[in-house]
């Protein structure tokens, strides 16, 4: 469950202090949150992933306070609970497709077990590119699996910066389809930012920055 109470954001060169609504999720519930360039959405999505502290206000995931929490506690919180799905893609380019699953695991201190790893690969159509390393890749596959570095883990929240803005109408609705898809199966929570307004019919809830 995810719950954001009073929360803003300032930045120093900045006089402009971003102030953001109130929300509660529940287990598995999604939220699209909609808007244009300059309105805050990166800064929402950082705040919630703890990589920005906020000038006042909580975010609170299962009932825990993130920015209550140590510097070291909070990177452990955010690497075992947290799934993010960056525009940038974040693997590792020496490594496989595979080696960067297990590393991911081995970074969150789970378990590494091969058989998930590769359920996971087929379920993203990259069980034929496990050895392959990034460089070999497609696009598609590269964001393919940024998402399956995101959800390895098991997360209780799926943070995703703009995942389908670049993508034409078919490939926007298989990436969509695959973020729901495994956040259901973790029982977690899907948080989208984006200015894509196209997938807001996926949404149970939407709110507009």
């Amino acid at each position: 469950m995810i719950q954001i109470e009073n929360l803003t954001f300032h930045y120093r060169e900045r006089e402009h202090t971003f102030s953001f609504p109130n929300i509660t999720l529940g287990t598995q519930e999604d939220l699209l949150i909609l808007g244009k360039s300059g309105v805050g959405k990166t800064t929402f999505l950082h705040l919630l992933a703890g990589l920005l502290t906020p000038a006042s206000g909580k975010v609170l995931i299962d009932g825990i306070d993130i920015n209550s929490l140590s510097i070291s506690k909070l990177d452990a919180f955010r690497g075992k609970h947290i799934g993010l799905v960056f525009q940038k893609k974040h693997a590792i380019q020496s490594l496989s497709v595979l080696e960067n699953l297990k590393a991911r695991l081995f970074f969150s201190k789970k378990n590494i077990v091969n058989s998930k790893i590769e359920g996971l690969l087929n379920e993203l159509d990259l069980g034929s590119y496990k050895n392959s390393k990034l460089n070999e890749l497609s696009e598609g596959q590269l964001q393919r699996l940024n998402i399956a570095m995101s959800v390895v883990h098991q997360p209780k929240v799926i943070l995703a910066d703009e995942p389908t803005s670049s993508l034409d109408d078919q490939n926007c609705n298989i990436v969509i389809n695959l973020l729901q898809k495994q956040a259901e199966q973790t029982n977690a929570n899907l948080v989208v930012i984006t200015h894509d307004s196209r997938i807001k019919e996926y949404f149970q809830n939407t709110i507009e920055l």
